[in-house]
């Protein structure tokens, strides 16, 4: 761990934490010296994060497996977090879902109703439940993952594209709302990463020519230092500074 990282004490909880850019981002986080609170819905990838943050020199994380989908065990998590740390520095919204990818009215509403709660209730409660420990921080810091597929309507990408629309009027709404306070939220498009996900919408793409998600998390420590005066902006990490700087590339 840096002896005077970036994210020296601040708390920081990643939800998607198990594998993929959340993962990523928490390993950088503990890198830069941060407190980590690690959600997802399977303890093992939790604890596979948990492992390579500690292998690189970060401190065990607080694990908490969790269904996102749950409204009431979001709502527990504000509690439970107050109880333990007393404020939240830095929340980074990564969990999401894809869904089917089809026509608009070929959508079974199950998978309809399930992508919305994943991709845009989930945040929204994560909201609703931390938003009270953020403002005990000195400068609380609201990320949310977000995607291109949001603004370019694409074809067949229906469900996905709207919640993560949602996803981004939610963020820039409470952008506003925090501007008198020590609160900043933003939205970070990560652009073609080489995940889980990218591999089922795009079967026949060579993920080689993807970055990983190590190669973008600096646009995370970027907008979570408690310097960051951003607010309510669409960050593409792809375009960041901290990007180029991160894989050594112009």
């Amino acid at each position: 761990m840096a002896q005077h990282g970036r994210l020296e004490g601040r708390i920081a909880l990643i939800t998607g934490a198990s594998r993929g850019i959340g993962a990523a981002v928490a390993k950088r986080f503990a890198a830069e010296g941060a407190r980590l609170v690690l959600a997802a819905r399977t303890v093992g990838g939790l604890e596979e994060t948990d492992d390579a943050v500690r292998r690189a020199g970060g401190s065990a994380a607080t694990l908490v497996p969790v269904d996102l989908t749950d409204g009431a065990a979001v709502d527990q998590l504000g509690g439970a977090l107050h109880q333990k740390f007393g404020r939240l520095d830095i929340l980074v919204g990564n969990a999401a879902a894809l869904g089917d990818l089809s026509p608009v009215g070929h959508i079974e509403p199950k998978t309809w109703d399930a992508t919305v709660a994943i991709n845009l209730t989930a945040n929204y409660r994560l909201i609703r439940s931390l938003d009270p420990l953020l403002r005990l921080s000195d400068a609380g810091r609201a990320l949310f993952v977000s995607s291109g597929a949001a603004r370019n309507a694409n074809a067949f990408w229906g469900a996905y594209a709207a919640t993560k629309a949602g996803l981004e009027t939610l963020v820039k709404c409470y952008a506003n709302e925090m501007r008198n306070t020590t609160v900043r939220a933003n939205l970070v498009d990560p652009g073609g990463q080489r995940t889980r996900m990218r591999a089922h919408a795009f079967p026949g793409e060579d993920p080689a020519t993807l970055p990983a998600p190590d190669e973008m998390t600096g646009v995370f420590v970027d907008l979570a230092e408690a310097s960051c005066s951003r607010t309510g902006e669409i960050v593409r990490a792809y375009r960041h500074p901290a990007a180029h700087a991160s894989t050594g590339s112009a």
